[in-house]
C-alpha cells in the first residue's frame, strides 16, 4: 500500500467513525421548554408544615439554579413573566435515622420533604412541567453530647434547598 493510499484509507475511515455514532450523547443539555419562554416567576411555596423556613428558601434556590444554568431570566412579579412555577410543601418531617447499637441514641437523622411542583405558561395555562409526590431527603448528624450541642438541620436543609433546586431545573428543563 502506498503512502497515499494509506491516507485516503486513513481519511475515509475517519470520516465514518465521526458520522456513524452510537447514541450516547451528554445528558443535561436538552432544553424542552418552549422558547416562547423566556422569563419564569417562583413565588413563595404553598405549605401545611411546621417547617416554614422552606416556603422562601426553596423557591430562592431554585431561582439561583435557574439563573446559573438556564437561559431563563427569574422575575418578582407573576404578571411580568411568562411561566410561574408553583410549589407545595406537602410534607416536611425528621426522624431518626441511625441509633448507637450500645445506647440507643439518634446518631442521624433523616430530613423527609414530600412536594409538588408545576410549571405553567402564564398566557394559556398550559402546563409545561408537573410532578406530584416528589420526595427528597437530606441526612445530618446528631449531637450526641449535650455539652457540644450544634444543630446540623439548618445547614441540612440548606443542602436539601440546593438538591431540590438542581434537580428541579434538570427535571423542567430537560422534562423529566
Amino acid at each position: 500500500m502506498t503512502r497515499r493510499s494509506c491516507r485516503r484509507a486513513c481519511a475515509a475511515a475517519s470520516l465514518i467513525l465521526a458520522f456513524s455514532s452510537c447514541g450516547y450523547h451528554v445528558a443535561g443539555k436538552a432544553d424542552l421548554v418552549p422558547k416562547s419562554i423566556q422569563t419564569i416567576a417562583i413565588p413563595a411555596f404553598v405549605t401545611t408544615t411546621s417547617r416554614y423556613k422552606l416556603v422562601d428558601t426553596l423557591p430562592q434556590a431554585i431561582a439561583t439554579e435557574f439563573l446559573t444554568r438556564t437561559r431563563f431570566r427569574i422575575v418578582n412579579d407573576q404578571s411580568q413573566a411568562d411561566a410561574v412555577l408553583h410549589g407545595s410543601i406537602l410534607r416536611a418531617t425528621a426522624n431518626p435515622n441511625v441509633n448507637d447499637p450500645n445506647t440507643g441514641v439518634s446518631i442521624s437523622i433523616r430530613v423527609n420533604v414530600v412536594m409538588t411542583v408545576s410549571l405553567v405558561e402564564r398566557s394559556t395555562g398550559k402546563v409545561l412541567y408537573t410532578r406530584s409526590n416528589w420526595t427528597m431527603h437530606q441526612d445530618y448528624a446528631a449531637a450526641v453530647d449535650p455539652h457540644q450541642l450544634f444543630d446540623e438541620s439548618g445547614p441540612a436543609l440548606d443542602r436539601l434547598d440546593r438538591d431540590v433546586a438542581r434537580d428541579i431545573v434538570s427535571a423542567v428543563v430537560e422534562n423529566f
